[in-house]
């Protein structure tokens, strides 16, 4: 069915108040300046209320408006520009907000200077689609999050009545200094194919009797999940018709890993603003051994556990950029190896990510999905 969506207004919501001179400027931390040059794409999508009216789009939209710039306001640095590869200037241009209604899909297109985007979009049952775009330069999947909940927080109950209200953490650039570099993603790190998206649903009994299967070994639900699937795609590789040996090749897989919960000695809120992540390689080399379930969950939790307190102290020393550095470029070989002598398969995992609290006043979400990520 073709999308049909049609933009009703367009229009740039600037901070409720101004940024002070002193906060001005945001420096990046030494990992957002090697994050990947994209935006983070989510959709929330609101079913339409049984027992009363559907929400009235105008209220809507003002009252999102007007919430927004009281967000912007707490969290800065969003309603600034990009300076190249160094800083944020805050200069307080503020984040592009779009209404439209829509007939069947959602759109999160933004333009490239702005770091924030965001459409509200009213379907023809009533129901409500909120999609958000905000720059992979500042900001992760943690930190997206937490700007969501706060921006609900704030349309609920205001800035002074937000009891819940937590102050993010903005100084990532003091843990993981900033380089004088002019970073370029290495190529095979982000793909530019056409993507192709299908959905696997896991229940709490599925995920029971899939950790059942490990033979004692205790996986988490990330490590099962993954193992099953990363195992299930190395077979499904072998039994390609246009295979003619039927050998295991060689795989990998890569996994997203929060940093936050992992410094040392203090941990990070998940509040925290920035790109705390680090890229793990998971490498599966003799793929011949009768390798089991649980030897896949084992490799992944093996390469997933090097991102310790150690770890993290030498990102955070004199040769922080070689160490950021090395998982980028394991990750890079990886991916052009994968053209024929290794095949590679990337991860990360949002489940722990609060998005399903995000209320703006007419119920949780129904369902959450990113749109398209490299």
């Amino acid at each position: 069915m073709a999308t049909k969506v049609e933009v009703v207004s367009t229009e740039t919501i600037k901070p409720s108040s101004p940024t002070p001179p002193h906060l001005r400027n945001f420096k990046f931390c030494l990992l957002d300046q090697l994050a990947p040059p994209f935006y983070v794409p989510i959709v929330l999508f609101y079913s339409a209320p049984d027992d009363k009216a559907a929400p009235n789009p105008t209220l809507v939209t003002g009252y999102l408006k007007t919430s927004l710039a009281q967000a912007l306001s707490l969290v800065y640095a969003l309603g600034g520009r990009v300076k190249g590869n160094a800083s944020v200037d805050c200069n307080d241009e503020g984040a592009l907000f779009l209404e439209a209604k829509d007939h069947f899909g959602a759109s999160t297109n933004i333009e490239e200077q702005v770091i924030v985007g965001v459409q509200a979009n009213f379907f023809d049952c009533g129901g409500i689609g909120i999609g958000i775009c905000i720059s992979h330069k500042i900001a992760d999947g943690s930190a997206v999050t937490a700007f969501l909940n706060t921006w609900s927080e704030i349309t609920n109950n205001g800035v002074d009545g937000a009891a819940n209200l937590v102050t993010p953490f903005l100084k990532a650039y003091e843990l993981f200094q900033p380089k004088d570099i002019n970073f370029q993603m290495p190529p095979g790190v982000i793909s530019r194919e056409k993507l192709s998206t299908k959905r696997f649903r896991f229940n709490s009994e599925s995920l029971a009797r899939l950790t059942a299967r490990f033979s004692g070994a205790n996986p988490t639900c990330v490590e099962a999940v993954t193992a099953l699937i990363w195992k299930s795609a190395v077979e499904a590789v072998r039994k390609r018709p246009e295979r003619k040996e039927k050998f295991y090749l060689s795989s990998a897989v890569t996994h997203v890993v929060n940093i936050r919960s992992r410094m040392r000695p203090q941990p990070l809120p998940e509040t925290a603003l920035g790109n705390l992540w680090l890229s793990t390689v998971a490498p599966l080399v003799e793929a011949n051994k009768g390798v089991k379930l649980q030897d896949f969950a084992g490799i992944l939790r093996n390469s997933v556990r090097e991102i310790d307190g150690q770890y993290l102290s030498a990102l955070q020393g004199e040769r922080g950029l070689a160490k950021a550095y090395e998982s980028l470029m394991a990750a890079r070989n990886m991916a052009a190896l994968s053209t024929g002598e290794i095949e590679l398969y990337k991860f990360s995992f949002w489940a722990r990510f609060s998005l399903y609290k995000v209320d703006f006043g007419w119920g949780r979400p129904a369902w959450v999905c990113p749109t398209s990520v490299p």
